[in-house]
């Protein structure tokens, strides 16, 4: 059994991983101000952005998610902590050791970094093979459809050769168990040990966004091979194929900085793809276009507005073609940007068409593209005879559904004036009212579910706390806090003479409580480093869980928090705490007999004089600072 991971590498591992390089590898951030970056959350569907990054954590104020760059690594890969820093150590070049046995063996490390490791070697092996005399029908497959050596090499594009253990034999020299070549789908489990899984094919390897080769993707090259013309890596611990997209790791930056992606069907349409110069191309491997390959592109395009965002599908011009985009259009409603068809009348693909017509035709062909609404319409009517009123009839109730689904007022009438115009009815407001009626889902409309199911499902809505955000207490005690996480020198020794009772939010003050066991604001420096102690040596999820908010939530200030801010945040809570200790004088003094207790009442109105002043010297120290 593994040891464990010895703190000094963890600690390298978390100062060589920046958050925003490890979340940005998944999701597109942009600049929230204050040095906080903010995107779309990985961890739950959303229209608008509130998912944040700062400090070294990450927070999501929609879903309440939050961590280190170890524990997103975790949460968004589903590993343990010891495979999360595996992994991230593997990116950052860090060799790890274990306390109990020094340098780690391959046996120690964990099951997800052994078969990335495995994937890793049998990649370099199958493009290591494209160049031996065994693989000519692989290259000369290449070179037929436009595609050089180093159009090969740009995408490890391989050769998987046609013997029944030439991988295993590999593998296994490379010191990889028979176990791990199967569970990782390197290799079938044969009647007398494992045998090569992809023999005689051209090979496609399939990474993730990170860049690590997860699966495989390899086409027959002989006809009289009876296997099926594409065989991809089966489900696997890596490899699940309705949440990838075959060469996002590549499209990815070119897709935040276009707002766009275009969706392709094959691995020889991504490759023609980017290189005639649209770099935004992606597939599915080997399955449809799936609210998990959504969720994925969302967060590539930071998918939050209608305006901006372009997602292209493109599909051959054939009856096969026309039924996947309407699948795609059943999708449609899931994105905020708009959505394209690009269809070429010829039926060719993108690879075909640049082979034939070279790299401007496939621009072309994206720059052609028309709204997938449109689309969807055209081809549903396309279905009936537009020469009988019956038939006109007809159509309109088969397009009235798709057009009562677009989400856009305007747009909807738009399209409900070109249904009326694509079908020669010539009754502009019949067309209209047909298309309300689906829209409301009246008695009779006979489509009330399509309509529905092309409007978004309500975003879950998290749990509220117990206390309002929105109160002006809460709020000073909240930007306290955060800049106690945040910026700690600002607040100095008057924040850790506070005592706990101070705050009261049961959160807030369990947090206080925290800071002063690690030694209060005067022992802590301003970084993620400081944020880190706190969220390791919190009590409890909930504690944790506040600290990490208050890490990355931006600070209400103007400008740059200074010390005259952060002196009028400490101004403001002890008026308030003083505001509640006059509370409690003015309410002892009222049961008080001014005549029977002349005494107490005049030592106890004379401490209620005291504290009006010293409420009065907060309040202009708290507006003179800010």
């Amino acid at each position: 059994m593994a040891g464990r991971i010895r703190d000094e590498d963890i600690a390298l591992v978390r100062e060589r991983s920046p958050i925003d390089a490890v979340v940005g590898e998944y999701v597109q951030l942009r600049n929230a101000g204050g040095g906080a970056l903010k995107g779309l959350c990985p961890f739950h569907d959303e229209k608008s952005p509130s998912f944040n990054v700062s400090n070294g954590m990450f927070h999501c104020f929609g879903c309440g998610e939050g961590g280190d760059a170890i524990s997103f690594v975790q949460k968004i890969e589903h590993l343990s902590f010891a495979e999360a820093i595996e992994r991230l150590a593997a990116k950052a070049g860090v060799q790890l050791r274990y306390a109990d046995s020094g340098y780690v063996p391959n046996r120690q490390k964990g099951e997800r970094t052994r078969l990335i490791e495995a994937h890793r070697a049998a990649a370099e092996f199958f493009t290591e093979q494209l160049l031996t005399p065994a693989a000519e029908l692989g290259r000369r497959f290449l070179a037929e459809r436009g595609f050089g050596r180093e159009d090969a090499e740009r995408f490890g594009v391989g050769y998987a050769p046609n013997e029944w253990e030439a991988l295993v034999r590999h593998l296994r020299g490379r010191g990889f168990t028979d176990k791990e070549l199967v569970t990782g789908g390197l290799a079938s489990q044969g009647r007398r040990g494992p045998i090569d899984r992809f023999r005689g094919r051209l090979i496609w390897p399939i990474r993730d966004l990170t860049g690590d080769v997860i699966g495989f993707g390899a086409r027959r090259l002989e006809e009289r091979d009876d296997g099926p013309k594409y065989l991809n890596t089966p489900e696997t611990p890596l490899f699940k194929k309705g949440s990838v997209l075959y060469a996002a790791d590549l499209a990815k930056k070119d897709i935040a900085k276009r707002r766009q992606a275009v969706i392709v069907e094959g691995y020889t349409d991504v490759m023609a793809c980017h290189l005639a110069g649209v770099g935004t191309a992606i597939a599915t491997c080997g399955t449809s276009f799936g609210d998990e390959h959504i969720k994925i592109l969302r967060r590539l395009l930071l998918d939050q507005d209608e305006a901006s965002g372009e997602v292209i599908f493109t599909f051959d011009g054939d009856a096969a073609g026309q039924k996947a985009a309407l699948r795609a259009f059943e999708t449609e409603h899931r994105f905020a940007a708009q959505t394209f068809v690009a269809v070429q009348p010829d039926g060719l693909d993108p690879c075909d068409l640049r082979l034939q017509h070279g790299d401007a035709a496939v621009r072309d062909l994206v720059a052609s593209r028309v709204p997938l609404f449109r689309f969807a319409v055209q081809a549903t009517i396309a279905k009936y005879d537009l020469d009988t009123t019956e038939g006109r009839l007809a159509a309109i109730d088969a397009a009235a559904p798709i057009i009562a689904g677009i989400r856009d007022r305007g747009m909807r009438e738009r399209y409900a004036i070109d249904l009326d115009k694509w079908t020669g009815f010539l009754d502009e407001q019949f067309v209209l009212r047909r298309v309300r009626e689906h829209g409301s889902g009246r008695p009779g409309d006979g489509r009330r579910g399509d309509a529905r199911r092309r409007r978004p499902e309500p975003a879950p809505v998290p749990q509220r706390p117990a206390h309002d955000l929105n109160d002006p207490v809460v709020q000073v005690e909240r930007e306290t806090l955060k800049l106690a996480v945040q910026r700690p020198a600002l607040l100095g020794p008057a924040f850790d003479a506070m005592p706990a009772d101070a705050l009261l939010v049961p959160g807030h003050a369990a947090v206080r409580s925290l800071i002063a066991e690690l030694g209060g604001v005067v022992t802590a420096q301003s970084g993620p480093e400081w944020a880190g102690r706190l969220r390791d040596a919190a009590p409890n999820d909930e504690v944790r869980a506040l600290v990490t908010a208050f890490a990355v939530e931006p600070l209400r200030s103007s400008g740059d928090p200074d010390d005259r801010y952060a002196a009028a945040m400490l101004s403001r809570l002890q008026e308030i705490q003083v505001t509640r200790e006059i509370a409690k004088l003015q309410s002892k003094l009222g049961r008080l007999n001014p005549v029977e207790h002349r005494e107490e009442h005049n030592r106890l109105f004379g401490d209620l004089m005291a504290l009006e002043l010293q409420r009065k010297m907060l309040r202009e120290r708290a507006i003179s600072s800010l």
